[in-house]
């Protein structure tokens, strides 16, 4: 736990993965439309399903349905099984553009040096696959806790597990206004706007700066690269 002389400088920050801390050039598609396959028999299921900012079960359900198969916990259990495995060998395999984002390890080692400042995982992701991407990339030790699509399929009711999550790891409440939404889609924007919480944009997923900006976050970035103007924030 860090060292807070008090509790009103509590900056709770909470990244989206994909796109906002790393890219990996489509392995999570590849890796789920492998895992489909075998349990489903059905070639390519994810091509046409957008994915940007949407949760994993999300996702699941709208592929099972335009392939009339059944959703149940079973079948999800299913998926599961295979695709969580099948992510850890795609991330394996050398594709162009496979990176972390810019300036997202220096932002996240000086954030982590900042006694008031917590950071956690706010992302669609299932919890597992989370951890793998950011395992890969050698970033899952500065995320202690977060919230995922196993807590909620509806991206806009993560805050508040997130919240709950932080209270537990540090027995600290934390006023919504202290709680920063870090993604690159609109769909982020919207789920930390709903809840209060600050949002704060970045365009390096697909979405450019100007469609992000448009949504009017509080705080819109082209990258991470200038530490000192994104360090302010949380100062």
């Amino acid at each position: 736990m860090n060292s807070i002389p008090n509790t009103n400088t509590l900056k709770l920050i909470l990244f989206d993965v994909d796109g906002t801390l790393i890219r990996s050039a489509g392995a999570g598609r590849i890796a789920m439309n492998r895992a489909f396959e075998k349990v489903f028999g059905v070639t390519n299921g994810f091509e046409s399903v957008p994915m940007m900012g949407r949760t994993d079960p999300i996702i699941l359900k709208e592929v099972m349905r335009a392939h009339d198969i059944e959703w149940s916990a079973f079948a999800v259990q299913q998926f599961q099984t295979e695709y969580f495995p099948m992510l850890d060998e795609e991330l394996k395999v050398p594709r162009p553009g496979v990176r972390i984002c810019p300036g997202i390890e220096s932002l996240l080692f000086s954030l982590k040096m900042m006694p008031h400042c917590y950071l956690g995982l706010l992302t669609g992701n299932w919890k597992l696959g989370a951890y793998s991407k950011l395992r890969h990339f050698k970033l899952n030790d500065y995320f202690m806790f977060g919230a995922f699509a196993d807590d909620k399929e509806d991206r806009n009711r993560l805050v508040p597990v997130a919240i709950d999550r932080f209270k537990q790891k540090t027995g600290h409440s934390i006023d919504i206004t202290n709680v920063f939404v870090i993604g690159d889609t609109v769909l982020d924007i919207e789920c930390g706007r709903v809840h209060g919480a600050k949002t704060i944009a970045v365009a390096t997923g697909i979405q450019s700066f100007d469609v992000l900006n448009r949504e009017n976050p509080d705080y819109c970035f082209h990258n991470f690269s200038d530490l000192p103007r994104v360090l302010a924030i949380f100062q």
